[in-house]
């Protein structure tokens, strides 16, 4: 069953102000599904940051990659955000590395920053259930996929780490049991804008 707007969600609706929610993580991770789910609670646009860019290139990312390169996909990725950042009430699911770009964080700092925190492991497991969404993820295609999840893990970790809020799902959770995680931790991971630290430096290990 959907997430459904509920008066409970009234209070975080009017914390956040109109603020953007933005998810970052590994691939695999949930981040649309939760991301979807936290939308219909508040009552907001949601936005996927992959699909959008497949709109804007007329090709899936599978193939964007291999036919015009990681640079020019990391290009649109940063025109998309930037572009989502001019609107209010959104919710963003991001590419696993979007933090990798230091103007990125411009656009995130002007939202909240929630960090889905999932084990490489059931990332794995989810990920394997589905041999065609191996196939869709241009870094994975290694004889070893779930070492390259570890690396990708081990380079972003301290770029994760900034998030406004890190949220740990449960094996068990669903999509909606972890939107209301989120919605009730909310409030303690917004801040005046004023206090939010520079971005990152994405070459810093």
């Amino acid at each position: 069953m959907a997430a459904i707007p509920s008066p409970s969600d009234a209070p975080i609706r009017q914390q956040l102000q109109g603020l953007n929610l933005y998810l970052i993580g590994l691939m695999g991770s949930g981040k649309s599904a939760t991301g979807h789910a936290i939308a219909q609670r508040l009552q907001y646009r949601f936005f996927d940051t992959d699909t959008l860019i497949e709109r804007i290139a007329g090709k899936s990312i599978a193939t964007l990659f291999a036919e015009d390169g990681e640079a020019t996909f990391r290009q649109l990725e940063q025109q998309t955000l930037s572009q989502l950042a001019a609107y209010q009430r959104s919710v963003v699911a991001t590419g696993g590395g979007i933090v990798l770009e230091r103007n990125n964080w411009s656009a995130l700092r002007q939202g909240v920053i929630i960090w889905l925190d999932v084990p490489v492991s059931q990332i794995y497991q989810r990920l394997m259930a589905d041999p065609a969404e191996i196939a869709q993820r241009p870094l994975l295609q290694t004889p070893d996929p779930q070492a390259a999840l570890e690396t990708l893990r081990q380079q972003r970790s301290h770029l994760y780490e900034q998030a406004d809020l890190r949220l740990i799902p449960d094996p068990t959770d669903t999509a909606d049991r972890v939107a209301d995680r989120i919605l009730a931790a909310l409030p303690t991971a917004l801040r005046d804008p004023s206090d939010r630290p520079a971005p990152p430096d994405p070459s810093h290990n």
